[in-house]
């Protein structure tokens, strides 16, 4: 994590754009077949990795694979960076209410930050206006909180226009620090069950999502290990 933010704090400063990324199960899942939402991926100048399904696999291929970098975590840590660098940064994505609710609360737990502006994440039917607004608003970076595909590649689409230096995907972060939904306790994170929480809060919409990304990650995993194998042997 350190080095994530070390990293990010660098290009912010020298105002070189950064494009972030993480991935996790379903992610990596859906860019087998989703070309649009692989190539938004492949753009980005820096991937983490948000989730211990894909570290463990990951380990279990030989990649050195130190840590998971979860979005909500590396999102706070961005933020308090922001704060100390007097660095304006703008929200966009989920509900009006949700994302006016964590602004307010992100200005008060970090004394000093400064929101250029936000914004929900329905603006589909007018994504060019909402782009100027961002480019005008004078922000540094920007937090888009929307469900992948869309918010790869909405980021991906408009990143010669958006006039940050950093913009990351934060998926249902607003949501959590909003306190519309519950973060899993950090037992359940470090034994890579956050997705199992996630379907107990919301089963008729997560359960089938987790069903089939997860056995299909088995297989793609059990595929690459037999693959590394057989690379060995030869």
């Amino acid at each position: 994590m350190d080095e994530t933010v070390d990293w990010i704090r660098a290009r912010v400063e020298q105002r070189v754009f950064t494009q972030h990324v993480v991935v996790n199960v379903a992610k990596l899942v859906h860019m087998q077949t989703d070309e649009a939402l692989a190539e938004s991926v492949r753009a980005c100048d820096i991937v983490n990795i948000d989730g211990m399904g894909v570290v463990w696999g990951a380990r279990l291929l030989g990649f050195p694979v130190r840590e998971r970098v979860a979005g909500v975590d590396l999102f706070g840590r961005l933020l308090e960076m922001a704060a100390e660098r007097a660095l304006p940064v703008f929200l966009l994505g989920a509900t009006q209410d949700v994302v006016d609710r964590t602004a307010s609360v992100v200005t008060a737990r970090y004394p000093g930050l400064r929101i250029a502006g936000r914004h929900h994440g329905y603006f589909w039917d007018d994504e060019k206006r909402v782009v100027d607004e961002i480019g005008q608003s004078g922000a540094r970076l920007l937090f888009v909180a929307i469900t992948s595909p869309r918010k790869e590649n909405f980021i991906n689409r408009w990143r010669e226009q958006l006039g940050v230096d950093f913009v990351m995907g934060v998926g249902g972060t607003f949501d959590v620090v909003a306190g519309k939904v519950r973060r899993a306790p950090v037992w359940m994170q470090r034994c890579g069950l956050e997705w199992l929480f996630r379907v107990f809060q919301e089963p008729r919409r997560m359960w089938r999502r987790y069903f089939v990304t997860n056995n299909k990650f088995a297989l793609m995993l059990a595929r690459a290990s037999l693959a590394s194998m057989t690379r060995r042997r030869t």
